[in-house]
């Protein structure tokens, strides 16, 4: 990473922020500056701001710019839980930590540099040999994704997530205790009008979300959901049950990490601490497979960060 200082000088006509920065940073266009500010890697006097922000004089710019990342990802050989392959798709069991796609800070490791040393008999997306994503789950997110290795599968599954047909089903452990064991909650999700490394169903310019959720156990300061997207926004299930006050259990980024404080057990506080991440796996996916129309559904187990927590809650709920 290098870390470049931007001054803009004082008496200078208004300029906007990204178009300032991609005329003072050699190399770096517009559109990498406006990738730059979305990843919460560029600050004004210390906050984040947006690439349309004027600037007026005087104010101080940190650029934090990750090293060049390679024009086509490297093939990696990267262990991967697949759960279900042929020559149009393949599913896999994602890990917590693994990010999907290459992207700024991230040119290896990804979900996508391990398909693309695994799949032998890609046949092209869009003119290249690469595997087609059409749905992403967060970098600490674990479970069900479905990847396309066609064109023709690609542009299938895409119209199912467009159409809303896809089932996608999560298990969610969460502070706080419903007072009703099922429900809806609904939204418009954009970005954060100040955060731009959040989420908000308060933006202004918002797509409409839908989750569904029901009560899978109770436990004294924790729930245990089961949540069913209608659509499928980023940071959907994390900004919704934030905004509804049940933060996610572990989920420093909406809420959950200042919950830990009030978790009085020691054991379950070590527990939490350990996971690491937020307390969110893609349990089930299930849509039509695009060439033979046949309906395909995959269920996956906790991984075992969120099922040692689980089981303690079990235990402590037995013994009380």
């Amino acid at each position: 990473m290098e870390n470049v200082e931007l001054i803009f000088p004082e008496n200078s006509e208004i300029e906007r922020l990204d178009s300032f920065i991609a005329r003072s940073v050699n190399g770096m266009t517009r559109a990498t500056v406006q990738r730059l500010i979305e990843a919460g890697q560029i600050t004004v006097d210390g906050h984040l701001q947006k690439p349309s922000l004027k600037l007026k004089g005087g104010e101080r710019l940190m650029v934090t710019r990750p090293p060049p990342v390679a024009a086509e990802p490297a093939a990696e050989t990267i262990p991967l839980e697949i759960l279900f392959e042929d020559r149009n798709l393949v599913v896999v069991n994602k890990a917590a930590g693994m990010v999907v796609h290459p992207g700024a800070g991230n040119s290896g490791g990804t979900l996508v540099n391990a398909l693309l040393g695994h799949c032998t008999d890609l046949s092209g997306i869009g003119g290249e040999l690469r595997p087609g994503i059409v749905h992403r789950i967060d970098k600490d997110t674990s479970g069900v994704l479905v990847v396309a290795k066609s064109d023709a599968a690609h542009q299938s599954l895409a119209e199912q997530f467009k159409e809303h047909t896809i089932k996608r089903v999560y298990l969610a452990l969460v502070y706080g205790a419903p007072k009703d064991d099922k429900g809806r909650l609904e939204s418009h999700i954009g970005r954060h009008p100040v955060d731009r490394k959040r989420m908000s169903g308060k933006a202004k310019h918002g797509k409409h979300a839908v989750t569904h959720w029901r009560v899978v156990g109770r436990y004294r300061g924790i729930t245990l959901l089961r949540l069913r997207l209608e659509t499928g926004r980023t940071h959907q299930i994390r900004v919704h049950l934030s905004e509804a006050g049940y933060p996610l259990v572990g989920d420093d980024v909406y809420g959950g990490g200042s919950r830990l404080a009030t978790v009085s057990d020691t054991l379950l506080r070590k527990l939490i601490k350990d996971l690491g991440r937020q307390a969110l796996h893609a349990k089930t996916l299930g849509f039509i497979h695009p060439v033979t129309g046949e309906y395909l559904e995959f269920d996956t187990e906790l991984p075992d960060d969120m099922a040692r927590i689980v089981e303690y809650l079990e235990s402590t709920v037995e013994s009380a």
